[in-house]
């Protein structure tokens, strides 16, 4: 399989036919054609997978028998945005975690990461969505760490943004205006993300945004956004009916 890469479009999945109030029998442009389908911007922590925090460092500090408290204020302070924007390496962060808890092998550490980033149930919702909007990523992360997940739904997502790829992070408006350019003008757009602060953004950009909730109400939300923003000729989603 091709490596995943950011920025970038992926195999599209079959497109259904979209309606269009032109009467004209002259077909459409292919932009014309994405610009009538909404756009749907995703996190991915606390969206599609579980945060990996405060579960990692839990895990971190019981094994290394290091204070918790400590070890996440020092990542916070000296890591956490240095990281998400690219300034520092996979390799380093590692190293990093190796000075502080030199107790935990390294091959443990990342196999505590790899499991706390585990789905969530909107992933599988994806070829479902893929049917009635384009999807695409928006995400505080790394790129290697995220493959994984994605890669079995890649297929589905039209661009993946992630903020150590680009060498800014949520909720920097460089990083929201790169997204935005990916987008066909004069679109639908609703972001969908964890963090009220990433939301207020989104909203500076002229986009609809919800906040991901842990019981995963949000998704009906989403369902019904699709639904009343696409073609009439797009099935309704289950959730999106009329109660």
């Amino acid at each position: 399989m091709r490596p995943l890469s950011t920025s970038r479009s992926f195999t599209s999945h079959p497109q259904i036919p979209v309606s269009s109030s032109n009467k004209s029998n002259e077909p459409r442009s292919r932009s014309e054609e994405l610009a009538t389908r909404p756009q749907l911007v995703l996190d991915i922590g606390g969206v599609l997978a579980a945060n990996f925090s405060p579960k990692f460092w839990m895990l971190v500090s019981e094994a290394a028998e290091v204070e918790h408290s400590t070890l996440y204020k020092i990542y916070k302070q000296e890591i956490s945005s240095k990281l998400w924007r690219g300034e520092l390496r996979e390799e380093q962060f590692w190293g990093w975690l190796q000075e502080q808890a030199p107790k935990l092998s390294l091959s443990e550490a990342k196999h505590m990461l790899a499991g706390c980033l585990s789905p969530l149930p909107a992933l599988q919702r994806l070829p479902e969505w893929s049917r009635a909007a384009d999807l695409h990523i928006l995400s505080n992360h790394l790129l290697s760490w995220v493959t994984p997940l994605l890669q079995p739904v890649r297929s589905y997502l039209t661009h993946i943004v992630i903020s150590s790829e680009q060498r800014w992070k949520k909720p920097q408006r460089e990083l929201f205006a790169h997204a935005a350019s990916l987008l066909p003008s004069q679109s639908n757009v609703l972001f969908v993300d964890d963090k009220r602060g990433n939301l207020d953004m989104a909203e500076t950009m002229g986009w609809e945004v919800v906040l991901a909730d842990e019981g995963g109400a949000w998704i009906e939300e989403a369902d019904r956004w699709i639904h009343n923003n696409s073609a009439r000729d797009v099935p309704i989603f289950d959730s999106a009916k009329p109660r």
